[in-house]
């Protein structure tokens, strides 16, 4: 598979890049995330709908869980996302022992994989030249709702 990805994480990262791209399609942030049984099922998906819904916490990784509903599988589960976690979307998935995560990239931001390391999550960082185009483009093309997105006061 590219990038050394395993067919089952490329699944699951193109079900996190379609949520990114239909995050854009609508005027918002780029990013995508999806869950995954081990068998393959998405259980759910969603993207940063923080500019779509005036919602701060409107991360994409935040709205794939709250779509996926209560459940007793979490420890079960894979998380995609098209961006390395910041911190609330890394507790997010510590809090429900999300045991694996599949990165798309983590070069236009280094989120808190070393909280993730510490609880013992498995990381696969893809490096997917998708999700690294998609967010330079971007960031280059809106640098202030990046900015507001991750936290930089305006300069």
């Amino acid at each position: 598979m590219s990038n050394g990805l395993t067919e089952f994480d490329r699944l699951a990262l193109d079900a996190a890049i379609k949520q990114a791209r239909k995050s854009l399609a609508e005027g918002g942030i780029p990013i995508g995330s999806a869950l995954i049984t081990r068998e393959g099922v998405v259980v759910a998906a969603g993207h940063n709908r923080r500019v779509q819904d005036d919602d701060p916490i409107a991360h994409a990784e935040t709205v794939c869980i709250r779509a996926a509903g209560r459940r007793r599988d979490w420890h079960e589960l894979t998380l995609a996302t098209t961006l390395s976690p910041c911190a609330m979307c890394t507790g997010a998935a510590i809090l429900h022992r999300i045991p694996r995560i599949v990165i798309g990239e983590n070069q236009t931001f280094q989120g808190r994989e070393d909280w993730l390391r510490a609880e013992s999550v498995e990381l696969i960082v893809a490096d997917d030249p998708a999700c690294i185009a998609m967010m330079e483009r971007f960031i280059t093309e809106r640098p202030d709702l990046w900015d507001e997105d991750i936290g930089i006061p305006p300069q």
